[in-house]
Order: C-alpha cells, then sequence, then structure tokens
C-alpha cells in the first residue's frame, strides 16, 4: 500500500521568499514522485506569506498533473483571536505529517517583550510543536 507524504507548511504571515518555499516544496514533491507516493501539503491557509506561496505552488503543479492534494487548515474554523491560531497549529500537528517545512520571519510586533531578535510567534510555536512530536522539522529563518 501506497502512503500519502504529507509535508505542514508553517510560515510567517509577512514571508516575502516564494523561491524559497517554492525550492523546498519541489524537491519534496520530485521525491515522493520518484517513490509513486502521492503528496498532501498541510497550511495553515493564511492569505499571505509562506501559507500563501505554498497553496500557490501546490495549485500549479496539480494544473500540471501532480498529485497533490491541499489541506487547508483556517484558524478561525478553531475558536476566537488569539487563541485560534495556536489551537489551529496543534490540530495540524496531530494529524501527522512526514515533514514540516518552517518559513519564519523576525517577530515585528510592537509590544512584544520578548528579547530581540526572535522568530515570529505562529510560525516558531508550530515548528516547535512538530519536532516535540517527532516530526523532522526544517527551519528557513529570514
Amino acid at each position: 500500500m501506497i502512503t500519502t507524504y504529507r509535508v505542514l507548511v508553517t510560515g510567517s504571515r509577512d514571508w516575502p521568499d516564494e523561491l524559497a518555499v517554492s525550492r523546498q516544496l519541489t524537491a519534496l514533491l520530485a521525491a515522493t514522485t520518484f517513490l509513486g507516493q502521492p503528496f498532501t501539503l498541510v497550511h495553515g491557509a493564511c492569505p499571505t506569506g509562506a501559507d500563501a506561496h505554498a497553496d500557490q505552488w501546490a495549485r500549479w503543479h496539480q494544473q500540471r498533473g501532480a498529485r497533490i492534494t491541499i489541506e487547508r487548515h483556517h484558524a478561525s474554523d478553531h475558536g476566537q483571536w488569539p487563541q485560534c491560531g495556536p489551537i489551529r497549529n496543534r490540530h495540524m500537528v496531530a494529524l501527522g505529517a512526514d515533514v514540516c517545512a518552517a518559513f519564519i520571519s523576525p517577530c515585528t510586533k510592537a509590544r512584544c517583550s520578548r528579547p530581540r531578535p526572535h522568530g515570529s510567534h505562529g510560525a516558531s510555536g508550530c515548528a516547535d510543536l512538530t519536532e516535540a512530536a517527532g516530526i523532522p522539522t526544517r527551519r528557513f529563518i529570514t
């Protein structure tokens, strides 16, 4: 039985580097295609940043015949702000993944009390969760 290869993408809302997302996902797709595995892209459905870049990449490849399923997990489906994002991230991690690609920009919150510099809270937190769950995680930092 061939299992689906699940790739969880987490990323900052302001992640600027579409090419970094594309390169990483293309490399993962090439490996799964070689093995004959279907590919599932899991992301947090943010309309900007890394999630949007990943979604655009997947749709482009689908149009060209790639066997890609997109799982979009909207934060708003998991309660009210500000808890909905972390709840959604825990849900995505609990569903499992073979690998996580985390695209993390610096925190830009004006009222953040953490020492600078550090990564955006949502993407960093989700990457921490995947690592704690034993999911191989590659962090890309701007």
